[in-house]
């Protein structure tokens, strides 16, 4: 964050931690290019070569510092990571009550800590332009919190139950930032952040676990305990369609943000869905994909998917410590991820790079640089 609001410099809030290195290799210093050829040292495991160094290529596809980056500084399970719009720095919450705001490159210092509600905080979300949070609690609230300073500058509390859920319109609507939430107490409320009550509201008969919007944002999707996702008119709160075909509850939606065409969902019966969300689909079911290989178990936390910014890679964790990594077009596994000891709770690809986040039960997150290629200097 600069000094008039951008993000490009760092706020040092009080009491933040930093982020650990978590790779097999040590980079040497690197060279002028971002990506090309570097020289790393790590330790072989193989006969007759233990503890000798060992000199290795590896092909970088990114700026991460090292292919894998650990971050540590919360206290429970994490269970909402995002990338800033920019992708230089990045947030995570957690059932500790906090908001880390981490750097994304270099040694992935944590600058900021925000305390905006008194119980877990379920999902965040960036400000289109990286200078606010939105948050959902177990405390019942949305939450809006300046990411330049720390300060809290909404929290709307006419929810009754657990908030589990929040969307933000990419855009802003008269200057203002125009949230949704969706709430055990089965209601989805729309939020201006210039009012003091919710705008709008849909009673649902169900708690609603996730919501999304649209890329045109004429229509809001929400996630249920029903199995349902149900595609909502935000102009008057009218259902124009009903997608099924989960068999549990919808624990994550995702919208692809370059065509807006598909709706990407994650449900504890351990399925991945891609749903065809044009107006005229030549689909009955609007169900083109069902990705399978990422497992949830009985009161697993909700578990959201993620698009990658191409639209050809879905992402989703699971309750077996892995993330999983689909091709969208042919359904096939490319990548199969370990590294957590707990479940993955959310992931998300980096806006510009071949990076992917993600946050677990393990109380950690993951940097893992995608498409690398290592070998061994002989």
């Amino acid at each position: 964050m600069n000094r008039d609001g951008g993000e490009n410099s760092q706020p040092n809030f009080n009491g933040s931690t930093q982020g650990m290195r978590m790779s097999s290799v040590i980079l040497s210093k690197p060279g002028t290019g971002e990506n090309e050829h570097r020289q790393l040292m790590t330790l072989s495991k193989g006969a007759g070569t233990v503890g000798k160094p060992v000199k290795m290529q590896v092909k970088r596809t990114s700026d991460l510092q090292a292919p894998n980056m650990l971050l540590t500084g919360h206290e429970g399970e994490v269970l909402s990571c995002k990338f800033s719009p920019s992708g230089e720095h990045l947030a995570s919450s957690s059932t500790d009550r906090a908001i880390l705001l981490w750097n994304t490159f270099g040694e992935c210092k944590n600058y900021g800590i925000l305390r905006p509600h008194t119980n877990a905080i379920l999902e965040i979300e960036w400000s289109i332009d990286g200078e606010r949070i939105f948050s959902a609690s177990a405390d019942k609230a949305v939450g809006i919190t300046d990411a330049t300073n720390g300060q809290s500058i909404k929290k709307f509390k006419e929810h009754t139950g657990i908030v589990n859920s929040i969307a933000s319109k990419s855009r802003y609507s008269g200057g203002a930032d125009i949230i949704a939430s969706g709430s055990d107490d089965g209601y989805i409320l729309v939020w201006d952040s210039r009012e003091k009550r919710a705008v709008s509201e849909i009673e649902y008969k169900y708690p609603v676990t996730s919501v999304c919007y649209s890329l045109t944002e004429d229509i809001l999707y929400t996630g249920s305990v029903d199995n349902k996702i149900c595609a909502w008119d935000t102009r008057n709160n009218s259902l124009v369609y009903t997608l099924e075909g989960h068999t549990d509850t919808v624990t994550g939606l995702c919208i692809a943000e370059s065509t807006g065409n598909h709706l990407l969902s994650n449900s504890m019966d351990s399925q991945v869905r891609l749903w065809d969300t044009r107006p005229f689909c030549s689909i009955p079911t609007r169900c083109e994909r069902v990705f399978v290989g990422a497992p949830l178990g009985f009161g697993t936390n909700l578990v959201r998917p993620a698009f990658s910014k191409d639209e050809t890679r879905v992402a989703c964790g699971g309750a077996d410590r892995y993330i999983n990594i689909w091709n969208v077009r042919t359904g096939e596994i490319v990548y199969r991820l370990p590294g957590h000891k707990g479940t993955v709770n959310q992931v998300d690809f980096h806006p510009k790079q071949p990076i992917l986040l993600s946050a677990s039960s393990d109380k950690s997150l993951l940097l893992g640089e995608l498409d690398s290629v290592a070998s061994i200097v002989k």
